[in-house]
């Protein structure tokens, strides 16, 4: 019996959301009696890489170093996540509640017959046979408690919302055989393009967002300014990118990108509901409008009503004094 743990890579790197699986599924060993965790890496990436989970509390990984899996594909990932599953005696499987979480878990859960939390926000505790695990709700406005009765149980969690934790140690890396071949991809890519932000939007935690007030284009060097100074990403409401202000990738929203930073700061955004259900689960969110009413203040950890074009500058200026001066 053990708990697995999806690795998700990128570029020879374990991306940090599956560290913070990683983490996660540690501690669920351990609440569950100190069961053995086994993480799954599909796709090439060097074996010290892997062996390195072992410091996030990781005991083995299963590795199907093949070029084939470099390219995402559900069911064909799904097929040797059945199959590790089995292999392992998996108890519980752990994701990231990332594109690539959000796209397996269901799919893995239905093939074991598994119980199934989205976005867990919360570590599970035993009741019985059951784990009861803690959610959000109502696009971040309340929370709730799922029991997992079933004998396996998946569980994705919500990025940011665990900090990878290193306890020391090394994980054994060994090869993991799969029946899977090439004629079980249905997926083709034809082009890969690469986006030039740093920071990965859903990885982020630090976003700056800006919204229709500032007017056009010609005004987001401020943002990005703000986004330097800070190492934070940008993003923007919907209405931007509709407009081609923006890229549709920073698009942030109940139809865009769901982000769960340490700090969101919204600026010249008024906070519709759609774009209030992709930013909710953000620990703590500042608001820049000149509009009083603006519907976003009500969500706002702080608030700050003021003119964005006077307001932003000053807040690049106190940044920059605060680094220089520590």
């Amino acid at each position: 019996m053990s708990v697995l743990v999806y690795i998700d890579h990128a570029d020879g790197a374990i991306k940090k959301a599956s560290l913070e699986a990683a983490t996660y599924a540690a501690k669920v060993a351990k609440i569950m009696g100190g069961k053995e965790v086994v993480a799954l890496s599909l796709g090439t990436i060097a074996n010290n890489a892997l062996a390195a989970l072992g410091n996030y509390g990781v005991n083995k990984v299963f590795a199907v170093n093949n070029a084939l899996f470099n390219d995402f594909d559900s069911r064909a990932f799904t097929r040797v996540l059945f199959e590790a599953a089995r292999n392992v005696r998996a108890e519980v499987i752990i994701f990231s509640h990332n594109s690539t979480g959000k796209a397996l878990a269901p799919r893995i859960a239905a093939r074991l017959k598994a119980g199934l939390v989205a976005g867990a926000a919360g570590l599970p505790r035993v009741q019985g046979s059951s784990l009861v695990i803690r959610k959000s709700v109502f696009s971040g406005k309340a929370f709730a408690e799922y029991a997992l009765p079933t004998r396996v149980k998946v569980i994705s969690v919500t990025p940011n919302a665990f900090k990878p934790e290193t306890i020391g140690g090394t994980a054994t890396v060994s090869a993991f055989n799969t029946a899977v071949s090439a004629n079980d991809f249905r997926v083709k890519v034809l082009e890969r393009k690469t986006l030039s932000s740093s920071v990965p939007l859903p990885e982020a935690e630090l976003v700056v967002s800006g919204g229709r007030g500032l007017k056009g284009p010609q005004n987001w060097g401020m943002i990005e300014e703000l986004a330097q100074e800070l190492g934070a990403a940008t993003a923007c409401s919907r209405p931007v990118a509709d407009v081609h202000w923006r890229p549709h990738h920073e698009h942030v929203g109940q139809t865009g990108v769901t982000v769960s930073p340490n700090l969101y700061i919204a600026i010249a955004i008024s906070g519709a509901i759609q774009h209030l259900a992709g930013v909710n689960n953000s620990k703590v969110i500042v608001v820049i409008n000149k509009d009083p009413e603006a519907p976003f203040f009500k969500a706002a950890d702080y608030g700050i009503v003021g003119n964005a074009f006077e307001v932003v500058p000053k807040l690049i200026s106190a940044v920059k004094a605060f680094k220089a001066a520590n």
